[in-house]
């Protein structure tokens, strides 16, 4: 119990402890810039705040950083929209190293063969893909994990990323949707993508009317359902 103790962290707004990976870290740089340590690497006293974009704000709103670190700060005002940008920019990091470990399978076809093989650990959706695409690919996994000996769940959805961002982060053109294996960088890009999701509030637990179900595995917002379709990425099926 102490050892957890040990390596959880307080909140400086909430008061409230919590592991480091459920949490920003916050220095003070040399110049006195408040400075957002996404990766907890760098040097010097830390304030932590719980990965919320609200808690992040109020600290700023009550000068909450300069207490905890017992010295004047000049903090941005954009500060709780920088660290998102972090974030968004770790993630997508970390799915280019998902990628290059070999991780990671696109296209419609080729993802729900992986899914009837088991061999998805997490899907990757495009905000901006078509409904009737992800109510298949959910489908698809349900029905896959149906099929196991176990009474297991399909895997988590991401869905916090535009095509675009997709496309350049994995070195492809027009990802709509991708598939994860299991190991150790997929499980390191989950991490990060439920800290987004927490930090900009988006309910992981939505009802997606659009799929028919409850979308519970969701990690990210679901589309509206009203939205336009797009295109499948049907190149990179072929």
């Amino acid at each position: 119990m102490r050892d957890v103790e040990a390596s959880e962290r307080m909140c400086i707004v909430t008061r409230r402890r919590d592991a480091p990976e459920a949490m920003i870290r916050f220095v003070r740089a040399p110049d006195g810039v408040l400075t957002p340590d996404i990766r907890e690497r760098l040097p010097g006293r830390g304030a932590w705040v719980t990965a919320r974009a609200d808690l992040v704000a109020e600290a700023l709103k009550k000068r909450a950083f300069a207490r905890q670190l017992k010295a004047e700060v000049s903090a941005s005002p954009t500060l709780p929209q920088d660290v998102d940008r972090l974030l968004e920019a770790d993630c997508l990091q970390s799915l280019a190293l998902a990628n290059k470990a070999g991780a990671v399978t696109t296209g419609f076809g080729k993802v729900c063969d992986a899914l009837e093989k088991r061999a998805v650990a997490a899907l990757l959706e495009a905000r901006d893909g078509s409904a009737e695409g992800r109510r298949k690919l959910a489908q698809a996994a349900r029905r896959a994990a149906a099929a196991t000996e176990r009474d297991a769940e399909p895997p988590a959805t991401i869905a916090l990323f535009d095509s675009s961002q997709l496309d350049l982060a994995l070195g492809r053109t027009n990802v709509i949707h991708a598939a994860l294996a299991p190991g150790g960088p997929t499980q390191a890009f989950l991490t990060r993508c439920r800290r987004l999701s927490a930090y900009r509030g988006e309910n992981a637990r939505n009802q997606a009317e659009e799929s028919g179900g409850d979308d519970a595995n969701t990690v990210g917002p679901t589309a509206d359902a009203n939205e336009p379709a797009q295109p499948e990425d049907r190149k990179l099926d072929e």
